[in-house]
């Protein structure tokens, strides 16, 4: 099994657990993502909630992407990393008043708005302090992404967005509304997707949507696809970039841009979790009855996916080149779903080895809670540890 490459030396003197983020690894992602979307001047922004480290959000910045956030923290953490208003946009189903007056008193290019009754809150205050809110709608398109249950987004079953069937009255309603300017319509279908026929199933109702907006004499200005694209979990060290030729030539052979139409991304988890590794210390080896146990000193309260989610992570021990052997491998919280991954192949595996849980850029920090009153992690990146 080819393992990543890791200063071992340096993660010996650190107390573990902690977060790995391989920088050069983050570079050469946005260097791929800038390459591919500026071939048709598409405008990508990072989906803060994949993760906020600061040194993350540093390199993101100088790489000129924009921020996709969900909620107020998220909005300051983007203005405050040096992000350019103009470059934010909102979305969420539950904007707090205090978090909509943060967007208007920083003037971000737009408002991703998912109900009536939002719209109204949002032009009751704008209007009470002498703005004019940017608004794209959240269109729920119906479109099944298949993907887990938790992560899709883009169905009538789910919270998010304006059903397709109301669209018309919403548009009736905000010609009455006096300070929110209708710019364009945004979607998010979902997370964690692999197969392209999703987005190309996107962008033929999106399509569908620009003729009924044009039949009701309604010209947008922008257009937001959200994000979406999946990354290879099971081989992080063969695939560190995701698939984002394939991802912008869907959209840029099929969906049918107008004259002066600007095409939005709101990518997350494809910018920043291959580049993310949780490095763990091996506590116990135990022998069940049946099996073998590792038992690390990460837990779920610092990668919660594979309890949530049943999610897939690579699993390495980066400390051994032994023979191999099957584990459960399982942290210290007093919860049964507090596992990794069950009968998982690893090298030979003894107490005060070093485990790496990778692909955990995205979804890993962020995440990170303090149940059983545990210490949150903290964060190294490759430019420090060199």
């Amino acid at each position: 099994m080819i393992k990543g490459k890791f200063p071992i030396n340096k993660f010996n003197e650190i107390q573990t657990p902690f977060y790995y983020y391989d920088l050069d690894v983050l570079r050469k992602t946005l260097e791929e993502i800038n390459t591919e979307s500026q071939k048709s001047d598409f405008h990508v922004h990072y989906a803060m909630k994949a993760n906020v480290n600061p040194s993350i959000l540093a390199v993101i910045k100088d790489a000129g992407l924009g921020a996709d956030c969900v909620s107020g923290g998220e909005v300051q953490a983007a203005l405050d990393a040096g992000i350019p208003a103009s470059k934010v946009v909102f979305a969420g189903v539950g904007k707090a008043d205090w978090e909509i007056n943060l967007g208007l008193e920083n003037d971000i290019f737009c408002f991703n708005a998912e109900s009536v009754p939002e719209l109204e809150v949002i032009n009751e205050l704008a209007v009470a302090k002498g703005k004019t809110a940017n608004v794209a709608l959240r269109i729920n398109p119906n479109v099944d992404a298949h993907t887990h249950h938790y992560i899709t987004t883009g169905t009538n079953e789910n919270k998010f967005g304006i059903n397709m069937e109301d669209i018309d009255s919403v548009v009736d309603l905000i010609k009455t509304l006096t300070n929110v300017k209708l710019i364009g319509i945004h979607f998010h279908i979902g997370s964690q997707i692999t197969d392209m026929t999703a987005f190309h199933n996107l962008c033929i109702r999106v399509n569908e949507l620009q003729e009924q907006f044009l039949a009701k004499g309604v010209t947008l200005k922008n257009i937001n696809v959200g994000g979406g694209l999946g990354i290879n979990y099971e081989h992080p060290n063969h695939f560190p970039i995701p698939e984002f030729e394939a991802f912008f030539k869907v959209y840029r052979d099929h969906l049918n841009l107008l004259p002066g139409q600007t095409l939005h991304f709101e990518l997350g988890r494809a910018v920043v979790a291959q580049c993310g590794t949780l490095i763990s210390k091996v506590l116990y080896v135990k022998q069940g009855a049946t099996k073998k146990f590792a038992i690390l000193d990460a837990g779920f309260t610092d990668l919660i996916r594979p309890a949530l989610y049943q999610a897939f992570h690579l699993i390495e021990n980066i400390s051994s080149e032994l023979t191999t052997e099957a584990y459960d491998v399982v942290g210290p919280i007093c919860e049964s779903s507090d596992t990794f991954a069950k009968d998982f192949v690893l090298n030979q595996t003894k107490r005060g080895d070093l485990i790496a849980l990778r692909s955990a850029g995205a979804y890993g920090e962020i995440m990170a809670s303090q149940y059983n009153l545990r210490k949150l992690p903290k964060a190294y990146t490759s430019d420090e540890l060199k």
